[in-house]
């Protein structure tokens, strides 16, 4: 058998798709599986430049052939390197691409051959997974969020919808929410994943540093600018941007923001010439911006072009039923990271966390129980480990406590009667009525017509030791 005459046959069976260039790059043979994946048919790309598929994992010199057309010549051999390519219906395709240089009998370099394996398929079967997991409660998590109440349920569901897409995706909700979260999910749902994910947090920069970080500057555009820099939307090509808190981003800034996102080009500061890009962006902000744009403060422009497909992440306190599984997670989490054999919550703890508005939302939640763990001891987190805050919201006080009362009050003395006299301080009045009742906290909260939490606060607040 010839296995020469052969090779079309055998090439055409191979489940990869497999394309040969020659040595300026442009395509000499494709498989049917690389016919498949590229939408082209083998006559089309014949003659074609490979910059047609505009892949992302090529280095493309474009200034002679072999080692002067692109960085493959020079190195001989990829291996499984994962990358992107754009079909000819223009949708992107995540391949892992293999290639080999190959040589004349003068050892000339005459072109190379390459393998493509379409992993689209496996990124969506992990969608899928994911999808069922959360519907059978396998896993508590999307990519980092925690939550099964029905509301969080749709918020993924709205993630998978719109994060295949370059869809412009503003998320709104109060601070602690978990917004840079939302936009994570976002990122690593959709077809970037492997690509950067840049976040610029607004509020925290100036508008002169802003325009900087946003758009990069080049040396002597003003002073401290000792070299180059390589600005954000830059840094994000081919990525995910970020932008947090965009409610406070200056009225000068919006004017050059806006030209970038209708152009896809950006300019330095300092330069005169543009720079391609293509990210897609995602913004966040807890203020309302429309009423920013009533007020002069934000352009209405701006906000159309930004606001295509709004998120809102619920606030804890509508997502009661999450909390349990938000406060096991940073346990866990919490467990792990300092070694303490912290396992879980007690019940009354429970009630209080539960009970509690949790105006800073997540973001507060997770501070409490890393206060939690600096006090506890045993374990289990207790009402006497959370802060006081938490504690004083059930009982209807506020304030702080201090710990800088006597540590040597004793109780061997139960020779009181079950009454208050007229006329004690808080503290008299707390040590009497622990006395009547031998230390018995629920009885003492009843004597003086608190709360057992009161109570115990009380005790921690003046140093008081229980014998």
């Amino acid at each position: 058998m010839d296995i020469g005459k052969q090779w079309r046959h055998i090439i055409d069976s191979v489940q990869d798709g497999i394309i040969i260039v020659d040595e300026k790059g442009c395509f000499v043979a494709a498989n049917q599986t690389a016919q498949w994946i590229t939408g082209y048919t083998e006559e089309e790309l014949k003659g074609q430049s490979c910059r047609i598929l505009n892949c992302t994992g090529c280095k493309i010199i474009g200034k002679g052939k072999g080692k002067n057309w692109c960085g493959l010549f020079s190195q001989g051999l990829i291996r499984e390197k994962k990358c992107l390519i754009t079909n000819r219906q223009n949708r992107t395709i995540p391949i892992i691409k293999s290639a080999t240089v190959l040589f004349d009998d003068k050892k000339e370099i005459i072109g190379a051959v390459e393998t493509l394996k379409d992993i689209s398929e496996n990124i969506n079967y992990k969608n899928e997974l994911a999808s069922i997991k959360r519907m059978y409660h396998i896993d508590d998590g999307f990519h980092g969020i925690v939550g099964r109440t029905p509301v969080m349920q749709s918020l993924y569901e709205l993630i998978e919808s719109v994060a295949s897409q370059d869809t412009p995706v503003m998320i709104l909700g109060e601070s602690g929410t978990g917004k840079e979260m939302v936009a994570k999910a976002l990122h690593e749902t959709g077809e970037r994943a492997s690509k950067p994910f840049v976040k610029v947090n607004c509020a925290a920069l100036s508008e002169h540093i802003l325009e900087s970080e946003l758009f990069g500057h080049v040396k002597g555009a003003y002073t401290g600018a000792d070299s180059d820099r390589v600005g954000r939307f830059e840094a994000a090509h081919k990525g995910t941007i970020f932008l947090d808190e965009i409610g406070d981003i200056p009225l000068s800034v919006q004017v050059k923001l806006l030209r970038v996102l209708e152009e896809k080009m950006i300019q330095r500061v300092g330069a005169n010439k543009s720079i391609q890009i293509d990210v897609r962006i995602i913004t966040a902000t807890n203020k309302n911006l429309e009423q920013l744009i009533k007020d002069g403060l934000f352009r209405e422009d701006l906000f159309f072009r930004i606001n295509v497909f709004p998120l809102t992440c619920p606030p804890l306190r509508h997502r009661k039923d999450d909390i349990t599984l938000i406060i096991q997670h940073f346990i866990n989490f919490h467990a792990e990271k300092t070694g303490k054999n912290i396992l879980g919550i007690t019940p009354e703890a429970m009630r209080l966390m539960v009970a509690y508005p949790w105006p800073g939302n997540i973001r507060e939640l997770r501070n409490s129980i890393e206060y939690a763990f600096v006090l506890a001891r045993e374990k289990s987190i207790g009402p006497e480990h959370l802060p006081e805050k938490i504690i004083s919201h059930t009982s209807g006080e506020t304030g702080s406590l201090k710990y800088l009362a006597s540590k040597d009050t004793v109780f061997n003395d139960p020779t009181f009667e079950d009454t208050i006299k007229l006329g004690q301080s808080e503290k008299e009045k707390l040590l009497d009525a622990l006395r009547q009742t031998d230390g018995n906290q629920s009885r003492a909260a009843k004597i003086l017509g608190v709360s057992r939490i009161t109570v115990w606060k009380r005790i921690k607040k003046y140093g008081i030791q229980l014998k």
